[in-house]
């Protein structure tokens, strides 16, 4: 547990400084046969920034409770 612990404490602080991250997707428009044409799109994927609070804190109550199960 403590270990899943440092990892959400670690990923929540990455999801507060990183807010998010753009994906470069192709879309098909036109698909007739031997002629095609295609449309690059950049998609934005995000979380909230209290998310990545929310997700720390977690990580922080979990290596908590795993020392005081361990003293």
């Amino acid at each position: 547990m403590k270990t899943l612990g440092i990892i959400l404490i670690i990923a929540g602080i990455a999801m507060v400084l990183i807010r998010g991250f753009n994906v470069q997707t192709d879309k098909k428009i036109i698909d007739a046969g031997p002629i095609e044409v295609s449309k690059k799109e950049n998609r934005w994927i995000g979380w909230p920034t209290y998310l990545g609070g929310i997700v720390a804190i977690a990580g922080i109550v979990l290596v908590v409770s795993g020392k005081r199960k361990g003293a």
